[in-house]
């Protein structure tokens, strides 16, 4: 079942900013009344404080039906004053037959006033200051991209989209046919999974022409929609296979979008808030269990306290994942030789129920899952979620085919739907694959909680893990 993605294009960004100049206003008015010495300054304020509500929800409202939140919307200063003018205007005059239809006789008239036209002055420069260094400030999180076809033909479409609030790290270009691939290209369609893997690619950009074959364009489309890649291809209309599609165009060109992760960038916002709040409360709380267990690591076994480990992260990123050790140090060395004890089939992920590196209180502390514990540092740095995929190891990474690639195409999480779904008895890794894009497919706030809260009651149960 397809689902929709009707915020993919919503600039959250542009949204914030257009509250915070109404806010700002609301200030620049307390501050007035505050500098004009009056006693009553907080309650002249407080009066006003119902019609900024409803101003600002108006204001907001009437610039999502201009699209003035729409990320590939041209970012002309004249044309956007406009637009937040008239939007400006609209607010102005619903608040203004508010103001005097209404009863209330304690609001400041005054100091309304100075506030719509504080608020005015602080939309126009926070406006201008947003377009001119707001890129500046963009999250580090921007996709990495590249563009498949004729680098020439990319020219006016880069213009367009330059003009934009869409941003993007552009990796470089693949060719259609070994013929035309140069030094200037990375590769050509033939090597379009390698190149995803290599540079660890998050969106591909697919220029159609006259000239290229339909069947390599799907192709293209089918290897990305597998791997868990955003494919957008320019121009035309493809079949859209079982991944999820919109339509947006930049400039003249029509764009649909193919993509089987369902965050965007609204519900990655509200994901990363969860995140951060998550594990400053579980370093808070678990502070006093990690000082007892590094204690007890250190007199049990020779060697570091914590496991660093650089794992696969989002679309192939490295980083280094952080555990309480509870094996023996140099246990990693030791894993080739236990390969063929391994209890998951098809050697993409490693499972020992009786691991003999496993040390006396790495085995107290695995079962418990207090081993995960440090974990919580990585998701508040960002490189982890609370709630994901299993973030896999470099060599099993190396295994997969581009369908079992699509499991790390989210942040990798410290549980997630197959630690709940009974992580022990499953030793197939295509069920691992299917519950892991199970939860990529319908992923919400709702079952974020739902699988934390089975998470919490499945540790106190010691049920699965190993």
């Amino acid at each position: 079942m397809n689902r929709t993605n009707v915020g993919a294009n919503t600039n959250i960004g542009k949204m914030f900013v257009d509250m915070l100049a109404v806010l700002l206003g609301y200030g620049v008015v307390f501050a007035i009344n505050f500098f004009r010495n009056r006693a009553d300054a907080l309650d002249v304020s407080g009066s006003i404080a119902l019609l900024v509500v409803i101003f600002g929800a108006v204001y907001c409202i009437s610039n999502y039906a201009q699209s003035v939140y729409d990320v590939t919307l041209f970012f002309y200063l004249d044309r956007i004053y406009r637009k937040i003018t008239f939007s400006f205007a609209f607010a102005f005059f619903v608040t203004f037959a508010e103001l005097y239809m209404s009863d209330e006789v304690l609001v400041d008239k005054a100091s309304y006033y100075e506030f719509l036209f504080a608020t005015l002055a602080s939309i126009y420069i926070i406006t201008y200051l947003y377009r001119k260094f707001g890129e500046r400030f963009s999250y580090k999180g921007i996709p990495r991209v590249v563009f498949m076809g004729k680098r020439g033909e990319f020219n006016k479409f880069t213009y367009f989209l330059e003009k934009t609030n869409i941003r993007y790290e552009l990796v470089g270009f693949v060719a259609y046919s070994e013929d035309t691939c140069d030094g200037s290209y990375l590769g050509y369609v033939d090597n379009l999974e390698e190149i995803i893997r290599d540079y660890q690619i998050d969106q591909v950009y697919i220029m159609d022409s006259h000239d290229v074959d339909l069947n390599l364009v799907q192709n293209s489309i089918d290897l990305c929609i597998r791997m868990g890649v955003t494919a957008r291809t320019i121009v035309n209309i493809y079949k859209r296979r079982r991944a999820n599609s919109y339509v947006s165009t930049v400039g003249t060109y029509p764009i649909v979008t193919y993509h089987t992760v369902t965050l965007n960038r609204s519900a990655e916002i509200i994901k990363r808030i969860m995140d951060i709040a998550g594990s400053l409360v579980g370093i808070v709380l678990s502070s006093p269990i990690m000082l007892v267990t590094a204690l007890a690591i250190k007199l049990d076994s020779p060697g570091p306290v914590f496991f660093k480990q650089t794992r696969v992260g989002k679309n192939g990123r490295h980083f280094k994942m952080y555990k309480f050790r509870s094996m023996c140090d140099g246990a990693d060395a030791m894993k080739k030789d236990l390969m063929n004890q391994n209890e998951v089939e098809g050697g993409a992920m490693f499972k020992m129920k009786e691991d003999p590196r496993i040390t006396k209180v790495g085995k107290f502390i695995r079962k418990t899952s207090i081993d995960e514990l440090p974990q919580f540092f990585n998701i508040l740095g960002g490189t982890m979620s609370l709630v994901g995929t299993r973030p896999p190891t470099l060599d099993e990474v190396e295994q997969y085919d581009a369908r079992q690639w699509r499991r790390i195409s989210i942040k990798p999480g410290l549980t997630g739907m197959w630690q709940v779904s009974g992580r022990s008895s499953i030793t197939d890794f295509d069920e691992v694959v299917k519950l892991d894009t199970e939860y990529i497919d319908n992923w919400s706030i709702f079952l974020d909680i739902s699988i934390l809260i089975k998470t919490v009651l499945s540790v106190f149960k010691k049920d699965g893990a190993y």
